[in-house]
């Protein structure tokens, strides 16, 4: 029987945390359509550009779930040598969201409408950072960007980085210019940890092995599909057999942290002869932010205040 502390609405642009006690695992489920919409508004994205970050944020707001602490944030980045993608940078913190790519528009015209994660990147690796409040601060794992999709690489991050079993899923659907994207992300816990071996995390244990046939089942169009609220689309997977407890749903918006203030912040941080660098013929500092594109120009005698 599931246990749901949220109605059964359709869930859009909303984190759904879920645990299945008897079996020691956890998860993560998420659908965004407006949100994304919103970031990728912030610039002119061709198709492919599109759909990887598309995944991408869909795969930040999984993980940036997993974060307890109001405050703590969660960083995807994807760095790339001679990729046609050179930086993928997505982040998350307290529900909001947010990302942006960087590519070489003449070698990305020479690709198909559906490029391989190799073609996209080359020889890459993805950094996934947790940033908590201290004491505990920050914590980072580095993996290749192997596989035939981001979240290939990030289940492979959680297997070689965290050694936590863990089945992760995505898909991307077009409606028009509008795209929807759906994840379901699910681990097992473990019970503990003797030396740096953590206990009873391998794959093929019992338990573990029952979730991650019960998951891997879920079909790519059920985790789109907008009419089929996520409660129901848990319960079909995992109520069989185990009890089902809906956590806790956040709601994602697009969010930018930057400001007037946050950028002066920012400038004053660099040395003087880097900020005189900077100056324009009108004595002002530009800056862009590549997450949303707005444009800000501070004045040099305002700094000086």
């Amino acid at each position: 029987m599931m246990a749901s502390q949220s109605d059964s609405a359709t869930l859009i642009d909303k984190n759904l945390s879920f645990s299945i006690p008897a079996k020691h695992c956890r998860g993560r489920t998420v659908r965004l359509g407006p949100v994304l919409d919103d970031i990728l508004s912030a610039h002119n994205y061709p198709a492919q550009i599109k759909s990887v970050l598309s995944e991408a944020v869909c795969l930040t707001a999984m993980l940036g779930a997993l974060l307890k602490e109001e405050d703590a944030q969660l960083t995807l980045q994807a760095q790339t040598e001679n990729g046609v993608i050179s930086l993928l940078a997505c982040d998350y913190k307290n529900g909001d969201v947010r990302g942006y790519v960087q590519f070489d528009h003449d070698r990305l015209v020479s690709q198909p409408l559906e490029p391989s994660l190799m073609a996209l990147f080359g020889k890459g690796y993805l950094a996934i950072t947790f940033d908590h409040p201290e004491p505990r601060g920050r914590s980072q794992g580095i993996v290749p960007l192997e596989g035939a999709s981001l979240a290939d690489a990030v289940q492979n991050y959680f297997m070689q980085s965290e050694q936590i079993p863990t089945i992760i899923r995505v898909h991307l659907e077009s409606e028009g210019d509008h795209i929807v994207a759906g994840g379901l992300l699910v681990q097992h816990l473990p019970d503990g940890e003797e030396g740096k071996e953590r206990l009873h995390v391998r794959m093929n244990h019992p338990e573990w092995e029952h979730v991650a046939i019960m998951g891997g089942s879920v079909q790519p169009e059920e985790l789109v599909n907008k009419a089929l609220p996520l409660e129901d689309l848990l319960w079909r997977l995992f109520s069989e057999s185990d009890e089902v407890r809906v956590l806790s749903g956040k709601p994602l918006v697009k969010g930018c942290r930057c400001n007037e203030d946050h950028i002066r912040d920012v400038i004053a941080r660099f040395p003087k002869e880097d900020k005189e660098d900077m100056v324009d013929e009108k004595g002002l500092i530009s800056i862009d932010c590549a997450f949303c594109s707005k444009k800000f120009s501070i004045s040099v005698a305002s700094l000086n205040n």
